[in-house]
C-alpha cells in the first residue's frame, strides 16, 4: 500500500527509489509497465523527462533477467523491436550494435543458460536499451549478482550514461542497496513502510564516478541511514 507517493524524473536526471522490502517502492515501476492496469492505491508519481508531459517510452530492467530461455541472446534483444514492427533487417543491426555497445559483441547465437548471471543481465540491459526508451526503470537490477560483478555492471552502466552514448533522458533505480544509490544517483527518494511513502529527499551535487570511501560519499550513505 502506498500513500500519496509523487515524484517527477527530469531530463538528464538518474534517481534511486531506497527503501526496505514492504516499502511499495517496486511498485511505482510495476505500475509504469502497465499503464493499462487499475491504479495502485496512493501511487501518484510522475514519471516525465519533460516540464511539459510523460515519457514516450519506458523500459525496465528486472532482477530476475526475465530472459526467454529457448531465444538466443539477439532474439531475446530484438523482442522489443519486433513488437514494434521494425523490419527483420534493421532489427538484427541495432541488435547488433547494442550487443556491443554493453559488451557481448560474439555472444548473439548464445543461449541464456550458457551465460553467466552478469552476462544475462547485460542482455536484459540491452533488450531495454535498444528501444531508445527515454526512460530506463531498474528494479533491484544488480542485486542478482554477486558484489564485483554488480559493481562492474553499474559502472558499465554509468559510462554508458555520462558518456551519452545511450539515447535514455532519466533513470529510476529501485535498490535497498544504499551505497548502489549514493554511488549512481543525482537525487534519493527514501521511502518509509505501511503504508509506503515518501520520506525524505536527499539530491547529490557530487561528480560521478564517484570514490565509495570518500567523507562525501560516506556522509551521505550515513544519511540514507537515518
Amino acid at each position: 500500500m502506498l500513500d500519496k507517493v509523487e515524484f517527477a524524473l527530469a531530463d538528464g536526471e538518474i534517481v534511486a527509489l531506497l527503501g526496505k522490502s514492504g516499502s511499495g517502492k517496486s511498485t511505482l515501476p510495476a505500475h509504469h509497465r502497465r499503464p493499462h492496469s487499475p491504479p495502485t492505491p496512493g501511487a501518484r508519481a510522475i514519471v516525465s523527462t519533460t516540464s511539459t508531459g510523460p515519457a514516450s517510452g519506458i523500459a525496465m530492467v528486472f532482477q530476475s533477467f526475465a530472459l526467454f530461455p529457448w531465444l538466443t541472446v539477439q532474439q531475446n534483444v530484438e523482442l522489443g523491436l519486433e513488437a514494434q514492427g521494425m523490419a527483420p533487417e534493421e532489427r538484427e543491426k541495432r541488435a547488433d550494435a547494442m550487443l556491443e555497445l554493453i559488451g557481448l559483441a560474439g555472444f548473439g547465437g548464445a543461449l541464456p543458460r550458457e551465460l553467466s548471471g552478469g552476462m544475462r543481465q547485460r542482455v536484459g540491459i540491452a533488450r531495454a536499451l535498444v528501444t531508445d526508451p527515454d526512460v530506463l526503470l531498474m528494479d533491484e537490477a544488480f542485486s542478482a549478482l554477486d558484489v564485483l560483478t554488480g559493481e562492474t555492471l553499474r559502472d558499465d552502466i554509468l559510462d554508458l550514461w555520462d558518456g551519452h552514448q545511450i539515447k535514455t533522458k532519466g533513470i529510476l533505480i529501485v535498490s535497498h542497496n544504499i551505497e548502489e544509490a549514493v554511488m549512481m544517483a543525482d537525487r534519493i527518494i527514501i521511502m518509509s513502510s505501511d503504508p509506503g511513502r515518501i520520506r525524505s529527499e536527499i539530491r547529490i551535487d557530487l561528480p560521478r564516478p564517484r570514490d565509495v570511501d570518500s567523507p562525501a560519499v560516506r556522509a551521505l550513505s550515513t544519511m540514507c541511514m537515518v
